[in-house]
């Protein structure tokens, strides 16, 4: 998956967030907030192996 992922789900700030899930987003569901910060903490895979045992 090339293009970087921003969820609120993903945010390192999401514990103490009060705009949480009310920020608006692109087609693509991606966030677009000021205050978003990457948990670095999360990796891609483990973010794509969820998305496919979501759908699967």
């Amino acid at each position: 998956m090339g293009s970087e992922k921003k969820y609120c789900a993903i945010c390192a700030w999401r514990a103490s967030c009060q705009k949480r899930y009310s920020v608006s987003s692109d087609a693509m569901g991606h966030v677009i907030c000021s205050d978003y910060s990457r948990d670095m903490a999360i990796k891609d895979r483990d973010i794509d192996e969820a998305v496919k045992k979501d759908q699967g």
